[in-house]
């Protein structure tokens, strides 16, 4: 897998990793649309390519997860349109209230930043019964959120269908799909310009699933999560994603996917992705911020002085006229790059904003 340099501060300590390469994916136009039932047999399903198959989601530093998780994505002047098929021998769930903490269950969730600052996200889970959590993020857990549990994608329609049955660890299942409808009208405010993508628009995606160990219960009444007995505590889970973080936290919009939109029709012929031009300026200033966070650990303080910061020679050249200044919260860098006559700013808590 390749991958670039990003500086991460990860439990408070410095780790100069190397962060997986986001995995990219071009979402053609549904030349009908799918029926939202947990089918994935629709003739627009059929024409759309699948994403690459999950991983865990610290990518190479971990094996390839045992089952094969993968998801497929379309689009209209309406809707954003995912398909997922999860494969799965023992399937089974016990959450039914909307809104309840699925990742206590298997869950397939989904993550988007229409404009790829980090901040004003959706995150959306659903377990194997069809049961549904939507939240949206103001900014990630590590800049102090917070997460709006109340909030409702207003028109979402989703399905669930299971090959094989549920919550019986008397047969061997084969998988379970999930169908998501996302409203443009919901998704939208969140969007660049607060209008749906346009062809060649890139917003930043990820895909994760959540797996318990579990094991039938004596009585046959259902699945139980496998005991660590050492703690006397469920097992850790498994998180399998599309595109590797790098470490365990998918709030880390930065390390997401890249999804660009296009106008070809699903089965018209498959377009080749195009990176944004301004990624690399991006990623620049986004080693600032998490060098800032390092620095801070360290000494307890921010600093004006991008020498001080480690900061590799690759990225300053990529910030032209690089200025950090102190703030009352915190800090604030400034730099020129990207399209010309594009001023460049990112604070101390990872919001990038720009300026001509």
């Amino acid at each position: 897998m390749r991958s670039s340099v990003f500086l991460l501060g990860v439990l408070g300590l410095s780790l100069a990793i190397r962060a997986p390469t986001p995995r990219r994916y071009v979402c053609l136009r549904a030349f009908t649309a799918p029926v939202i039932d947990g089918r994935l047999d629709d003739p627009a399903w059929a024409a759309a390519e699948w994403t690459s198959d999950f991983v865990d989601i610290e990518g190479d530093l971990r094996p390839a997860p045992p089952l094969r998780t993968r998801v497929k994505l379309l689009w209209d002047d309406d809707w954003l349109y995912i398909a997922a098929e999860l494969e799965e021998p023992h399937v089974w769930g016990t959450l039914t209230d909307r809104d309840a903490v699925i990742y206590h269950d298997a869950d397939f969730e989904v993550f988007i930043d229409p404009d790829g600052d980090t901040h004003d996200y959706y995150e959306l889970e659903i377990n194997a019964l069809g049961t549904v959590w939507d939240l949206f993020l103001v900014k990630p857990y590590r800049d102090g959120g917070p997460a709006i549990d109340a909030w409702d994608m207003a028109g979402l329609r989703s399905a669930v269908r299971v090959d094989g049955t549920v919550n019986d660890p008397g047969d061997t299942d084969r998988a379970w799909t999930v169908e998501l409808a996302m409203p443009w009208a919901v998704l939208e405010e969140a969007a660049p310009g607060g209008r749906p993508p346009r062809s060649g628009d890139t917003w930043r995606i990820n895909f994760s699933r959540v797996e318990w160990d579990v094991q039938g219960r004596a009585d046959g009444s259902g699945y139980a999560k496998v005991i660590d007995p050492a703690s006397g505590r469920p097992l850790p889970e498994h998180n399998w994603v599309w595109s590797p973080q790098g470490v365990i936290d998918m709030h880390r919009p930065e390390l997401w996917g890249m999804v660009q939109f296009s106008d070809v029709a699903a089965g018209r012929g498959q377009p080749v992705f195009v990176p944004p031009a301004d990624e690399d300026v991006r990623n620049a200033l986004r080693e600032v911020y998490h060098a800032e966070r390092d620095y801070e650990r360290r000494t307890g303080r921010f600093t004006t002085d991008a020498a001080a910061l480690g900061l590799s020679r690759e990225r300053l050249a990529r910030l032209p006229g690089l200025a950090i200044v102190l703030t009352p919260s915190g800090w604030q860098a400034r730099a020129d790059g990207g399209r010309i006559g594009t001023t460049w700013y990112i604070r101390d808590d990872g919001l990038i904003t720009t300026k001509r």
